[in-house]
């Protein structure tokens, strides 16, 4: 920079000397080179952020200031590098360096310190420096500048506007929950109509977004939309298997697969928060195991029965959201809602590791895993007592063989044909191999191969690459291997409404407790995902809608009651990947240790209503392709889910330290506040908790796991009560901490 300064045409500075600005620049420019590696600046300005745990430094820009008596005016310098660069510490991957140089009799206004000090606002923005990596062109560049000072002109003369603007949902949302008291709940709807006003100004910028004006983001919003179809629709197809198992046919894969896409697509349409994803999962296939259960002993129609526990249930979660119930959530703490996510990713790889172990069972052992078709309504079965039922709050999904009658009938024969060992070792190198490629492409825009953007496209597309290349390999280069697939009903109707009238009043009465029950899973998945998809650190500025969305979930799940097709609530991770999808990404450097920050996220409804359309046309390829998607390639999916939820989960960050040493801890806001030893107590004491979990939602029992719901909320007392007698309150506040 100095080299252009000295070289250039309209330079006015004739007693400009390179030597002598270097040395002013530098503290150690004379000294001999001999042991010593770099040179030291003498005076710059870098951006800081202040919080409660400390100092953070932005180190993606260094503002360096000169004065000198040889100078005739000031000039300002301002580089662009190629690549991250070291520049000494708190400054290990600067991006940009501005240099101002100016002689020493100025006006204050105008010293090279003043000046510093503006260009270093500017680039505190961090969108601002985005949108400068983005430049092609110098004149591009300094319209960036240009418009970036007008912007900072118009804040300064207009404060208010700025923070109504920029900061208000900011300031709303890291301000510490406040505990609800008696009167937030009353009047009754006043959430509602907060929610709707908060969110109708923004609605048309939903579908506008990203589309329309500078900021395009065409190709994101298509890589994640492909991404959402496959991560939707893979788990719908496992849980409709499931379903159909359970329910001899009432619910098979293709109400599931409908049920999926009308559902979506509602709340893609007229939901708070677009971003959400919903699905049906799990808890909610053992609910109507249970409930198929129930009807089998009481000799009751199941359809009936499934639709007055729905229409409950939506009766439950509309009374919660008139009386603004969702403040209740604010009581759950980072902490504890780390341990319930946590809790999740562990369903899933267990889910995997189950499932792989009875193909192994039935191929390579050649162990016969019971006819379960044969005794489907005997009480051990819809109990899950039979030893070859898995304990996993997922479990029944891998008790399903996804395989047609023909298959299932011959299992037991004892031939040779049937200790098919191959497609066995086959099953494990599929699941794993579609781990490795979706896991392998979604990390690849971190290394240093294609270009920026291509590696952008790679990362986004890991999910639908991986189950597509694994699926054709499994179909087509492994011919001549067996392996199973999901049974199909094309003549089954797909819309066909109970008949509600049919139920006596003691049934419906029990429907009613079962639809209480399945009412509290359904508020805090609900809430509690809508919360870590609405976390601070994923920069969401269009605001929220938790009692909004509650009642629109119960609005869809009637409907979906009525026509016997599965419930349906927001789902994790995918609503939080579904963010990280839409995310503009940056990594900063601290003592040694890379971190991602989000810079902004597009907050549309566009990608979520793409997948549920998606989803909804992909009925159209049933049976064929749909069908030759293998299980360990579902397998494999839930591998995937579970390794890229736990990215960031600070719970399991804290079970790694135990693992580590301890100068190799990462400089985190909780290492620099609390001792070694509190922290180490925490984390064994939220383990406790995940385990406590863990024995209710993996239990053999399915009634047991029905009361899942109500352990979870019983953390809360614990969090609150318990734990401040064991470790002091200040050191629970920091690890409970976002920064």
């Amino acid at each position: 920079m100095l080299c252009r300064l000295a070289q250039d045409s309209h330079n006015t500075e004739p007693d400009c000397n390179l030597d002598l600005l270097m040395a002013m620049l530098f503290t150690d420019a004379g000294a001999p080179m001999e042991g010593k590696a770099v040179h030291l600046l003498s005076d710059t300005i870098q951006g800081v952020t202040a919080t409660v745990t400390g100092v953070q430094y932005q180190q993606s820009w260094l503002c360096i200031i000169c004065t000198s008596k040889a100078l005739l005016k000031r000039h300002v310098c301002i580089s662009r590098l190629v690549r991250p660069q070291n520049w000494g510490e708190n400054s290990c991957e600067v991006r940009f360096v501005i240099l101002v140089l100016a002689p020493p009799k100025m006006k204050s206004t105008k010293t090279a310190t003043e000046v510093g000090r503006t260009f270093a606002t500017m680039f505190l923005d961090i969108t601002f420096r985005q949108k400068l990596l983005k430049t092609r062109t110098e004149e591009e560049f300094k319209e960036a500048l240009v418009h970036q000072r007008q912007l900072l002109t118009v804040m300064s003369h207009c404060p208010s506007i700025t923070m109504k603007d920029y900061s208000m949902s900011s300031i709303c949302t890291h301000r510490p929950p406040q505990p609800p008291r008696h009167k937030d709940f009353l009047p009754i709807g006043r959430g509602i109509r907060e929610d709707i006003a908060r969110r109708f100004p923004v609605y048309p910028l939903d579908f506008t977004d990203g589309i329309i004006g500078k900021n395009k983001a065409v190709g994101k919003y298509i890589t994640t939309t492909l991404f959402l179809y496959f991560a939707c629709l893979l788990p719908t197809i496992a849980f409709g298997s499931l379903n159909d198992e359970n329910t001899n046919g009432a619910i098979d894969v293709q109400k599931t697969i409908a049920g999926q896409s009308i559902g979506g697509l509602l709340y893609a349409l007229f939901s708070g928060q677009p971003l959400v994803v919903l699905l049906t999962t799990a808890p909610l296939a053992l609910y109507i195991h249970v409930i198929r259960g129930i009807c089998d002993d009481y000799d009751l129609d199941f359809s009936t029965f499934y639709a007055w526990t729905g229409l409950w249930n939506s009766f439950f979660l509309a009374v919660y959201a008139l009386f603004n119930l969702s403040l209740v959530m604010s009581l759950f703490k980072r902490s504890t809602e780390e341990i319930i996510a946590l809790f999740i990713s562990i369903t899933f790889v267990l889910d995997a590791v189950k499932g792989m172990v009875k193909i192994f069972q039935k191929y390579y052992c050649g162990h016969n895993p019971g006819n379960y078709y044969e005794d489907r309504s005997s009480p051990v079965s819809l109990l899950g007592l039979s030893p070859s039922l898995n304990t996993s709050l997922r479990a029944a999904l891998n008790t399903s063989l996804l395989a047609g009658p023909t298959e299932l009938t011959s299992v037991g024969s004892q031939g040779p044909e049937h200790l098919a060992r191959d497609t066995a070792v086959l099953s494990l190198l599929i699941m794993l191999g579609t781990l490795w490629l979706s896991y392998t492409l979604y990390q690849f825009k971190k290394s240093p191969y294609l270009h920026p953007y291509m590696r952008e496209i790679l990362s986004d597309c890991a999910l639908p690459i991986s189950v597509l290349t694994f699926s054709l390999i499994s179909s087509y280069g492994f011919q001549e291997i067996k392996m199973g697939k999901f049974r199909y009903n094309p003549s089954k109707s797909l819309f066909e409404m109970a008949e509600m009238h049919s139920l006596s009043l003691v049934a419906v009465s029990g429907a009613m407790g079962l639809g209480f029950l399945l009412s509290m899973l359904f508020f805090i998945e609900q809430n509690l995902v809508a919360a870590l998809a609405n976390a601070p650190e994923n920069r969401l500025v269009k605001g929220t809608a938790y009692h909004w969305d509650l009642l629109l979930i119960a609005i869809i799940n009637t409907g979906l009651s009525l026509f016997g097709l599965p419930w349906i609530h927001a789902a994790y991770p995918h609503s939080p990947l579904h963010v990280r999808a839409l995310a503009l990404v940056e990594e900063r450097v601290e003592n040694g240790h890379i971190y991602d920050t989000i810079v902004s996220v597009k907050e549309t409804r566009l990608t979520a209503l793409g997948a549920s359309i998606l989803v909804g046309f992909s009925l159209l390829l049933l049976p064929f392709p749909l069908q030759w998607i293998p299980k360990p390639v579902l397998y494999g999916l839930f591998l995937y889910i579970a390794l890229t939820s736990i990215d960031g989960n600070q719970l399991f960050a804290r079970m790694v330290l135990l693992l580590k040493d301890q100068t190799s801890y990462p400089p985190t806001h909780y290492i620099r506040r609390v001792p070694q030893r509190k922290i180490h107590y925490f984390t064994g004491l939220q383990v406790l908790q995940l385990l406590l979990l863990c024995a209710f939602g993996m239990s053999t029992l399915p009634y047991m796991k029905m009361i899942f719901p109500l352990i979870m909320i019983a953390m809360i007392p614990i969090r609150y009560n318990l734990l401040p007698q064991i470790i002091e309150a200040k050191y629970l506040d920091a690890m409970d901490a976002e920064h």
